[in-house]
This record gives C-alpha cells, structure tokens and sequence, in this order.
C-alpha cells in the first residue's frame, strides 16, 4: 500500500501537538478537585484535577514541593498555578504545576490546623504533661536569635529583678528554612548539657511565616521531650504557636516570660524585707517602753540618803535587766536577719564562685567544659571566676580514669 503525500508519524504529530500545547498555555491558574493522589519516594506528587465536567492529569516535582505546608489530599479543593504541556510517550496533556493552594483557607493555616490536630491526638498538649518551673532557678537557658529584640528584653528583665542569676544562651536563627531544626537542636543541647534549670524558647512578632519555625512538628517534639521545664514565649499576646500548646507555660512575650522565672525570688524577697521591718518596729517599741518605765522610776527617787541608795541600786539593776534584755533582743534579731541573709546567700550561684571555684566555657562554642577529655591542645578557653573572667589556651590535657 503506497503512503500519500502529506502524512505524518505519530511521534511528529504527537511534538507539533506538544509545541502549539506549551507555545500557548505558557502560565496558567486551574481551580479543582485532586483525585487519584500518590507521592512516590522520587519525590514528585502526581494526581488529577477534576470537576463534574473533565479532569486533567497533573505532576508537582521535588524542586517545586519541597516548600509546601501541607500535603495535598483527594477530594481537596485547591487552585494550581503551572503550565501545559504534553506528554509524548502517551499523548497525554498534562498541567506541571508550579505551585498550590487550597481553595478558601491559606497553606499557613491549614498546615497549622493539620499538626495541632495530629499532636493534639497523641496527647502532646495534655496538661498531665506539663511541669512545674523551679521556685529558685539559678541558670536559664535561652533559645533565641542572639542579635534579636528578644534576648535584649530577657536580659534587662533579669538584670533589674533576678540578680545572681546566669544565663545560657543557645543562638539559633528564628525565621527561615532550617531555623526550626536549630531550634529543637538547641533544646536538646541544653537537655543534654543539664545545667540550666529552665529554658526560654522564643522570639519577638512577626507575620504568621516569620514566627512558623515554632510551628513546626521538629520543634514541638524538642519541648515535648525535653526534661527540662519549657516557656515558649514567642512573638505577641495574639499569636499561638504549636510549640505555645506544648510547652509547660505560654507566655506572650519572651519579657513575660523573664518576669515568670524571677517571680518567686521577688516574693522570697518581699517577705525577708516585711520581716525585717516588722523586727525593727517591735525593737522600737520595747525600747520606748524601756524609756518610759525608766522616766518613772526617776520621778519616784526620794531626798533621803538611804533611800536614794536603794532607789540607786533598784535602777542599775533595772539598767542591767533592760540591758541585757535588749542585747537578748539584739541577738535574737541578728540572728534572724543571719539566717535570711544566709538562706539568700545560699541560693546565689555566685557564692561557689566566690569560694575559689571557676567556670571553664570552650570560648568558640559557649559551653561549659565537664570533662577535661573533651579537650585538645589549641583550644581557646574562657575562664570565669567569682569576680572577673580571663581567657586562655589549652597547652596539654591530662584525663583521668
């Protein structure tokens, strides 16, 4: 059978379809429903737009979904931006999609919507979970940017109403790709460290994407987990975060939050100062009691020799007796205002310090250095002490068994 002048092979046919298909439909916006869902481990989401009239095959590849907040589901609405194209091997059109919303309802929200509901189910913001902050925390740890507004409020806070107190600060980036796996590192640093007795996770406001690092499902299993005690303390009075939900106390700003773990120190505080003053009045009481009986016996004194002696002797012995009473009095006194000002002592983390003990911290990483092992030579140190601190480098290390 001979072949008529102008016919044409289905693959040229098939690339002249594909070329007018791509020439013409360069950018466009499609609205439906996703049917026939699947994300293979390649990587790439693969699925159908439909609605009561047509469907269209559809492809998501890696380098475009690997920023989506949610996964996309069958029979969700969802509008698509992307191009045609069509697919030779089948003959198939096909919409490459370069990007995905749902349809009525914001990525930001629904991703949120769909992990608090997940967490919520496994029991993560249960209360029965939540721990008590310490009465008395000597160190606080801080999870935050260390050039933020946040850091600078804690630390003024901490200043003015928590003297004694130290801060561990963990620095992370708050906003941006990666930031939220910093974050849950950080809180597990500090777990593993174990020295500060609180952590402080958060960071100053922002749009919904600068504060979505604490939203992420990386950070609130780091609160869940972590054994030290977790105030989240992000952004403004009206924004919630899921790390918010889980963390033992939700503060709304990370000054609050500074406010919170001095609070007992300041009432502890209070209560020394009311004592003090109730002692010192009762103290100015007796001693004008003192006076008063002592103005009487003066005015009962006689003319006559004898009984000027008497009277003498009867007030030098009510001189002793009143003597003697205030200096029981005194001591009594003292040894109250001893015993408060030594429970304060107590409790400030500089008097091991100010007994000869140092703090070695490994100066390129800010931590403190609990095993000589964990060292080599060339290693810059910073040393502090009870008052002052230096800086030095490591010339040999000795390990002990």
């Amino acid at each position: 059978m001979e072949i008529s002048e102008g016919t044409v092979s289905v693959s040229r046919l098939v690339y002249l379809l594909k070329e007018v298909v791509e020439e013409n439909f360069v950018q466009v916006v499609v609205t439906g429903e996703i049917a026939n869902f699947s994300a293979p481990s390649s990587g790439h989401h693969y699925f159908a737009l439909k609605d009561d009239r047509a469907q269209l095959r559809a492809v998501m590849f890696r380098s475009s979904n690997r920023l989506l907040k949610f996964l996309p589901e069958n029979g969700m609405e969802v509008v698509c931006w992307g191009r045609v194209s069509l697919y030779p091997q089948r003959g198939e059109l096909q919409l490459i999609v370069d990007r995905i919303e749902p349809l009525g309802v914001g990525s930001w929200q629904l991703a949120f919507e769909k992990l608090k509901k997940k967490l919520d189910a496994e029991g993560l913001f249960d209360s029965s979970h939540k721990r008590t902050l310490p009465s008395f925390p000597r160190i606080i740890g801080v999870v935050t940017s260390p050039t933020g507004a946040a850091i600078h409020d804690i630390l003024n806070v901490l200043r003015r109403r928590g003297t004694g107190l130290r801060v561990l600060l963990a620095p992370v980036r708050v906003q941006g790709e990666g930031a939220a796996d910093e974050i849950a590192q950080a809180i597990a640093d500090l777990n593993r460290h174990g020295q500060a007795d609180v952590i402080i996770a958060g960071r100053g406001g922002g749009s919904p994407e600068d504060l979505w690092a604490f939203n992420e499902e990386v950070v609130a299993r780091a609160v869940f987990a972590s054994g030290i005690p977790v105030i989240s303390a992000v952004g403004h009075e009206v924004d919630v975060t899921i790390s918010d939900l889980v963390a033992d106390l939700r503060v709304p700003t990370p000054s609050a939050a500074a406010e919170m773990v001095v609070k007992e120190r300041q009432e502890l505080e209070r209560h020394v100062d009311h004592l003090i003053m109730r002692l010192s009045g009762q103290m100015q009481s007796r001693l004008a009691l003192f006076r008063e009986r002592l103005s009487g016996l003066r005015r009962r004194l006689r003319s006559p020799v004898d009984e000027l002696r008497n009277k003498r002797r009867a007030m030098e012995q009510l001189r002793e007796r009143l003597c003697l009473a205030m200096e029981k009095q005194r001591q009594r006194a003292a040894n109250r205002f001893g015993i408060a000002a030594g429970r304060l002592h107590v409790l400030s983390p500089l008097a091991t310090l100010d007994r000869g003990y140092a703090i070695v911290f490994l100066e390129k990483k800010a931590t403190a250095v609990r095993d000589a092992r964990s060292l080599k030579c060339g290693d810059r140190l910073k040393i502090r002490f009870g008052k002052g601190q230096v800086k030095a480098t490591v010339d040999e290390v000795f390990s002990e068994d």
